[in-house]
């Protein structure tokens, strides 16, 4: 499994290096990739000394400045929200699941639009106000899906994911009702809840980083219990696992993994939904493998996604969650039909 792991993580490092540099390169300002280079060598310590500033100063204003942090962010982003996925179709045994499913978005977004609704989305803590305050309606948001759906101190699937549902159209309909009382923040409310990484500097990557370091390291560790869950609640128990435990644990730590990526980006489905699938084809169902590939996994998609978001139509930008859902969504068809075809009701 080391070998295995060593392996494609090799590949999947090499090609989010590349891609990360290619999408750099990509804007209304076309910048060689040899100068791109360059230019991290130069910010490296160590070995930045030893590279010779010879390129178009204006460029490294561009890279480091404005495309860098924008574009980090975005893998950040894509790697929680694809662990997050990871984790949440292990437990729910569902590949239709995805880290919207609890309905944590729509909690986000609610705090997140009431903010800016009111014109207070840089009163209490300058720009983390914003972020601060979806952070927190997303998790009170998970505390009433799993008291909702909780049946004599446990917590069934199904249960779940009708809470969660049911959860995510009422906050929905919040956003929308907001959305449309508003007059001079509606544009401000739609493109935060279609997602977007632009305006973005390094502080918004400092926010999130903790979470998503806690996070991965966390459902990675218990990466060895999805296996064992994915053989089915009964057995698992009858394995000795303490199977509510395990399955609050990991639906506790994805779920903060989903609310602090969208705190910072905005809405962005179907990343959780459409990588960890991709890579369990690719190399099986082991979640040792699957967990830390999907992280490269969704931080090459995001960068790609991003880089199209801002490119095909410039100057005009597109939202990053309607790009994404160009993607998943004919993606989610696909899987609910192959369900269907197989009679296995959608379950892993």
């Amino acid at each position: 499994m080391h070998k295995k792991l060593a392996g494609y993580g090799g590949i999947g490092i090499v090609l989010l290096a590349m891609t990360l540099v290619i999408c750099l390169g990509i804007g209304s300002v076309a910048i060689p990739i040899r100068d791109i280079v360059m230019m991290i060598l130069h910010h490296l310590p160590w070995i930045g000394d030893d590279v010779k500033p010879d390129w178009n100063p204006s460029y490294e204003q561009i890279i480091m400045k404005v495309r860098m942090p924008r574009l980090v962010l975005g893998m950040l982003v894509g790697t929680a929200l694809a662990v997050a996925g990871s984790g949440f179709q292990g437990v729910l045994r569902n590949p239709l699941a995805d880290p919207f499913t609890l309905g944590v978005s729509s909690g986000s977004a609610v705090g997140a639009s009431a903010l800016i609704f009111f014109g207070l989305q840089y009163s209490f803590i300058g720009s983390f106000t914003l972020p601060f305050v979806a952070f927190i309606t997303g998790i009170l948001t998970l505390w009433a899906v799993m008291a909702l759906s909780l049946d004599r101190g446990k917590i069934p699937t199904n249960s779940l994911i009708l809470s969660g549902v049911v959860m995510q159209s009422f906050l929905g309909a919040i956003v929308s009702f907001m959305t449309a009382m508003s007059n001079k923040t509606i544009n401000e409310i739609l493109y935060w809840t279609m997602g977007s990484l632009s305006l973005r500097g390094w502080s918004y990557t400092l926010i999130l980083l903790p979470y998503l370091l806690i996070g991965l390291s966390l459902v990675w560790g218990q990466a060895k219990s999805l296996n064992v869950l994915s053989l089915g609640e009964r057995q698992a128990a009858h394995l000795g696992m303490r199977v509510e435990r395990v399955k609050f644990i990991i639906l506790l730590v994805c779920t903060l993994l989903t609310a602090a990526a969208v705190s910072v980006a905005g809405i962005i489905g179907f990343v959780g939904l459409v990588i960890p699938h991709v890579i369990r084809l690719l190399t099986g169902p082991d979640y040792r493998l699957i967990v830390p590939l999907s992280a490269i996994g969704g931080a090459i998609f995001m960068v790609i996604a991003d880089t199209l978001a801002r490119t095909v139509l410039a100057p005009t930008e597109i939202p990053l969650g309607v790009v994404t859902a160009f993607v998943g969504a004919p993606f989610f068809a696909y899987l609910l039909h192959r369900s269907k075809k197989h009679g296995r009701g959608g379950s892993l």
